[in-house]
This record gives structure tokens, C-alpha cells and sequence, in this order.
């Protein structure tokens, strides 16, 4: 594997869920509060909060 190969980053896995204009929004499910998305939303969903901490938690792993 080259440098090159090596340093360039990957393609996200899937694009980030759409926001929701409005309620019903999906509940977290770390800490049950109301998320940015809406409930038609497949997957794990996080609030603000704790979409935050896990991007600090996987940032700072490895």
C-alpha cells in the first residue's frame, strides 16, 4: 500500500438522514430526547447532543 492509497480518506457509508421540517421527530436512542429527524427515519437516531459526543468518541479512538 502507497502513501497515497494510505492517507486518502473513504467514502462515507451512506449520506446523512434529510432533516425534518417539522414534528413528529424521532426519539433518541441513547437519551429518549427529540432528534433533527423525522420518525419516518430508518436506523439508530441521535439527538444533538449525543451525535456530538459520539463524533467526539470516535475521533479521539484508534
Amino acid at each position: 500500500m502507497d502513501d497515497e492509497t494510505y492517507c486518502t480518506p473513504a467514502a462515507p457509508a451512506s449520506a446523512p438522514a434529510a432533516r425534518a421540517d417539522g414534528p413528529p421527530y424521532a426519539e433518541c436512542v441513547l437519551c429518549r430526547e427529540p432528534t433533527e429527524y423525522p420518525e419516518s427515519v430508518k436506523g439508530i437516531t441521535l439527538c444533538p447532543v449525543c451525535e456530538w459526543q459520539e463524533a467526539q468518541r470516535t475521533a479521539c479512538s484508534g
